[in-house]
């Protein structure tokens, strides 16, 4: 029998080939392929030796049109070069590997009706879709939330869209460090934003804002949040003559410093400097970056358990917002 199924075989064997040979419906090799308990396990055997025997690869897109499900899970992000979003992706994909799926990672260029292009072409090929630090409007929102694709919000709170989020607390933590600065004796600060389309850069000028409560007078410097933007507002935000340069992002505060040191200016000594996330070069950069350690690990197991009981129709209370600590380091000293 076996040498009879190998000859009628084509190059590449396709489940309606293992189906024919196995004596069995379709839906039945895509039930054994998938690892269902539905199907009883000497029938079970029977398909995985014909399976074998044919060296049957299973198809994703196969078992999905069967079972209704491609095991697939989107993600859009803003810029794939962050590390910052790295290490929150990397922990999520922990969480999705362990129940199934595999990620399809995408950005965008910055744009939100690019992002919610993409958004609209990834929602017909996955079971589900995360927007991590998303800036599409909230009307956009409100219509990908009525889709039956379940999509999870991160690092961005909505009211109004009914969509599960979860985020890391910017405001309390971004008061945190003026105070630590306000101690310091600075009164006069640069705010180098991130994308005015950034939740995150609302929430962090917006703690920035209330900290005049400490004295602290701000002025904010439009920039994007990446090296090279923070690198060529520098002398912008020098204009204002602040005594320090608060940064959106770690990669913010790098492209910053590497500007004051070609204008001759030292940090912490003539003017100090602080970022956000604490990515991994914030500990291995001269000066060691004060900035805010954001729980990303952490971020990254809420937003997968978000998605995965959207996937089992039982959504879960939002978590609250997760906590974030001021760490300071060397970047930061005294008011000149």
């Amino acid at each position: 029998m076996a040498e009879q199924t190998r000859a009628s075989v084509a190059r590449r064997p396709t489940i309606t080939t293992v189906a024919k040979a196995a004596g069995v419906s379709i839906a039945t090799v895509s039930r054994v392929m998938s690892g269902s308990s539905a199907v009883t396990p000497d029938l079970a055997a029977r398909v995985q030796k014909v399976a074998e025997e044919l060296s049957y690869r299973p198809s994703s897109a196969a078992r999905g049109l069967v079972l209704g499900s491609l095991r697939n899970m989107g993600v859009i992000l803003p810029d794939l070069a962050n590390a910052y979003f790295f290490d929150v992706v990397k922990q999520m994909h922990h969480g999705a590997n362990a129940d199934g799926y595999r990620m399809l990672v995408a950005d965008y260029s910055g744009a939100a009706a690019d992002e919610f292009a993409t958004a609209l072409d990834l929602l017909g090929q996955v079971d589900g879709l995360i927007l991590l630090s998303s800036r599409i409007p909230t009307a956009g929102l409100k219509e990908l939330a009525r889709q039956s694709t379940p999509v999870v919000l991160v690092n961005r709170i909505e009211l109004g869209v009914d969509i599960p989020m979860v985020a890391i607390d910017n405001f309390t933590p971004m008061m945190e460090l003026c105070g630590h600065l306000a101690q310091l004796g600075h009164r006069r600060v640069a705010y180098i934003a991130g994308s005015e389309l950034s939740w995150q850069n609302r929430e962090r000028w917006r703690g920035i804002e209330m900290a005049k409560v400490f004295g602290i007078e701000a002025v904010k410097v439009a920039s994007d949040g990446t090296i090279e933007g923070s690198y060529g507002v520098v002398e912008e935000a020098l204009t204002h003559e602040p005594t320090a340069l608060i940064c959106f992002n770690d990669l913010s505060a790098l492209g910053a410093i590497s500007k004051l040191r070609e204008l001759g200016l030292r940090v912490p000594d003539d003017i100090s400097v602080t970022g956000f996330d604490d990515i991994a070069i914030a500990r291995h950069i001269d000066p060691r970056l004060t900035t805010v350690v954001s729980p990303k690990a952490q971020l990254g197991d809420q937003a997968w358990a978000l998605m995965h009981a959207a996937l089992e129709r039982d959504p879960s209370a939002a978590p609250p917002l997760l906590a974030a600590e001021m760490v300071v380091r060397d970047s930061t000293g005294p008011a000149k």
